[in-house]
This record gives C-alpha cells, structure tokens and sequence, in this order.
C-alpha cells in the first residue's frame, strides 16, 4: 500500500505524465500569447520611417563658391557647409593655440580644409548663430556669432567668447565624391 503515484517499478503512471504535459503546454502557450501581447508595444519604440529617412543626407557641394556658405538639414537640425577661403583657412590654422573655452585645433575639426561642416545650434541654449548670409554679423572672430546671449565663433566653428561651453558640434560626414558628402 503505497500512497505515491507511481508503481512499484520507479514509472510514473499515466495520470503524472500527462498532468506535466499539460503543465509544459499550458506554459509554452502563455510565453508565446505573452510575447505577441507585448511585441507591439516594443515595436513602437523603433524610430519611425521619416526618421529613418532622415538619418544621413547627401549634399551636392558643386555649386557652393568660395566664401559661400550654404545650410543643409540634418536630423532636423540645421547644418553649415562652408567653403572656406585661403584666408579663413590661414586665420583658423593661425587661432590654434588661441587661448578658447573648448581647444580644439582646426584640423581636427574638418576632413579637408577648404569645407568646413558643423551644426549650426549654439551650444549655450540652441539657437541658431548668424553668419550665414554675407550681410549677417560674423562676430569679433569673423566667423558666427549667437545675437541671443554673444556666443562668438571663430572662421573654425570655436567657441572664443561668450557664454557657450563647446564649439560647434561636427556631425559625421564622409565624401562620396570630390564634390558630394554624406552627413549621418
């Protein structure tokens, strides 16, 4: 007279074996009705298809003359893309050593020097600096300057005076041509 429920060989008998199979389906079909309830809601949190598009822009640089600047989006956010002239190229090499908030050297700031590419946001409080347009104010350093609080830029996208604490973000960019980059 055993009270347990297998036999005297060690085998469970029928009744066991088929309460774990229900045990082992009953689980397998929770975990997957509970991936599939979830699965919606990690799905919306991958960016959406007009964000994906936007996610690298390409710039033909061809018609841009030097001394002209131009402004391409990029994610949204204004980019500038200049063709800096002997001279700016001379003045930003020359300022390397200039005493700036955040040092940086001219070359490390561009892939080759007669294209400058930068965000064009004020790293203080996000505005967007002056200095594209020929009529617009250049700043004390002849580069950009933010009228909102006197960021002032250098001709490398430096920070040199005023309240911002970093220069001019560059964003990632390649050359696919001689005269064409892709930004992202």
């Amino acid at each position: 007279m055993t009270d347990t429920a297998s036999t005297a060989s060690g085998k469970p008998e029928e009744g066991e074996s088929r309460r774990d199979f229900l045990l082992l389906a009953t689980s397998t079909v929770g975990a997957v009705g509970a991936t599939l309830a979830v699965w919606p809601f990690v799905d919306q949190m991958n960016p959406a298809a007009d964000t994906m598009a936007l996610s690298s822009t390409e710039v033909d640089l061809s018609p841009i003359e030097e001394g002209q600047s131009i402004t391409a989006v990029w994610r949204g956010k204004p980019v500038f893309l200049r063709r800096r002239t002997a001279a700016e190229i001379e003045q930003a090499t020359k300022d390397d050593s200039a005493s700036m908030p955040d040092p940086q050297t001219d070359a490390a700031r561009v892939q080759k020097p007669e294209w400058l590419i930068m965000v064009g946001i004020c790293t203080h409080l996000g505005c967007i600096p002056l200095g594209q347009k020929a009529s617009d104010p250049k700043g004390e350093f002849g580069g950009w300057f933010c009228p909102c609080h006197g960021s002032h830029y250098d001709t490398s996208g430096r920070i040199r005076k005023g309240p911002a604490p970093k220069n001019l973000l560059v964003p990632p960019y390649t050359f696919v041509g001689d005269e064409t980059i892709r930004i992202g």
